[in-house]
């Protein structure tokens, strides 16, 4: 796919245009910095734990990579509790969710395990804890809800589960373990959670689960305890988009369904909900009725035609998206990989270039934006959060040390797309 750059802010690619923002004054630098670092300083209980990690070949430094933020305001608090996720791609890494703290330390801000370190320790070995985490979602009624993949550079040491974290207390309030047949051992590798929270209480009815590798999506009816797989060729990846090139450099991966949101509440008396998704190594954009997704009956085991008429193509972008986020009015926003950048859709309008305003961009500071997420602050306003971590280098050439290489940034979610200031 060429791209070229007309006039340093106008994006043209060969399928179309995309529009550079909703509101005047854009700049592709506005994102404001929360948490930068070179390399991510782990924080350990004691130094002799440290040492036995790095010594037994549980902990390489230079191994670490954070995928996805996550953003907690306590009732009144102007400062927000960070949580960074950090995969366990291979075995190197010594907890895979955490929490930014206040001690800087020669790298960046020191991060400690989450809920503790307890709930990391075995890597693996005890299925009642944490294996790998790649992304979360915080519900406005304040749980945290953890997919676990279950999985370490593919070994499958537990099924994939899902808990639920009561952030004021610490306690685990719910907790899913997937049963046998919803997933591939060794080859799925469950990255993303959407949570369908009640629009009038904290019940939610399902839980969403995107499968990268193995190509599906797992729905989880929370009430019933019942679960069923979706897989398609909608779910799967795109052959034409297995390379990724991020600031000159190039690098594979081949990963279906990736990112989930759903139709908010507010907008939903006046179209259809839908769950919108799209893969990672693909440039189209999906959505099904949710009331078809929910309906478990209609999804039988290894039913690869299963109500495949009721998936939509909205549109094709001509680039890949990483992570995704909606907001409560209907903005569609997602992390576009060339560019690096935010792109910004209505969900109400066609899914076409012209449709598509690109809101940020930044060579620098979005590269591979695989965490994004967006949270109602202490006034009630939505803000964007992200977090971008320069993925080209780490599985290519190496991660200079040297350079900001992780990035947690964000802007108020109207400040964003009228082209304010985010600061």
């Amino acid at each position: 796919m060429i791209i070229t750059i007309l006039n340093c802010c106008c994006l043209a690619i060969v399928t179309g245009q995309y529009s550079t923002g909703f509101g005047i004054g854009y700049d592709s630098k506005a994102l404001q910095s929360i948490f930068e670092a070179r390399n991510l300083e782990l924080g350990f209980p004691t130094p002799q734990e440290r040492e036995r990690v790095l010594s037994a070949g549980l902990y390489n430094p230079d191994g670490v990579v954070p995928i996805d933020v996550d953003v907690y305001y306590t009732h009144g608090d102007k400062t927000p509790s960070i949580f960074v996720t950090i995969p366990r791609f291979a075995k190197g890494v010594p907890y895979s969710l955490a929490y930014v703290t206040n001690e800087v330390r020669a790298n960046g801000t020191e991060l400690r395990a989450y809920p503790n370190y307890d709930w990391h320790h075995s890597h693996g070995a005890d299925c009642n804890g944490l294996t790998s985490v790649y992304r979360t979602q915080i519900d406005e009624c304040g749980r945290m809800w953890i997919l676990d993949s279950g999985e370490i550079d593919f070994v499958q040491y537990c099924a994939p589960q899902l808990y639920a974290i009561d952030l004021a207390s610490g306690s685990m309030v719910h907790h899913y373990r997937m049963p046998k047949g919803l997933y591939k051992p060794g080859v799925s590798r469950f990255v993303t959670p959407t949570i369908e929270l009640d629009a009038h209480n904290c019940d939610v009815g399902h839980v969403y689960m995107a499968d990268s590798i193995g190509d599906g999506i797992v729905v989880y009816d929370v009430a019933a305890q019942k679960s069923w797989r979706i897989e398609n060729k909608y779910t799967y990846p795109h052959p034409d988009f297995g390379t990724f090139t991020i600031a000159g450099e190039s690098f594979q991966l081949w990963d279906g369904t990736v990112a989930l949101t759903l139709t908010p509440h507010g907008v939903a008396g006046r179209m259809e909900r839908m769950l919108y998704f799209h893969s990672l190594s693909s440039d189209w954009q999906m959505a099904i009725p949710l009331q078809v997704v929910n309906n478990g009956s209609l999804w039988k085991s290894n039913d690869v035609s299963a109500a495949l008429d009721q998936f939509v193509v909205l549109g094709k972008r001509g680039s890949q998206c990483v992570a995704a986020a909606m907001s409560e009015t209907g903005m569609l926003l997602c992390g576009l990989v060339q560019p690096p950048s935010i792109v910004a859709w209505n969900i109400r309008q066609p899914y076409k270039h012209d449709n598509l305003a690109l809101v940020i961009q930044d060579e620098n500071r979005l590269q591979f934006t695989s965490g994004m997420k967006i949270v109602r602050n202490h006034e009630g306003k939505e803000e964007l959060w992200t977090l971008s971590n320069r993925l080209q280098k780490a599985f290519g050439s190496g991660l200079n040390f040297k350079e900001v290489n992780f990035r947690i940034q964000k802007c108020g979610v109207h400040e964003l797309l009228s082209g304010l200031p985010c600061h």
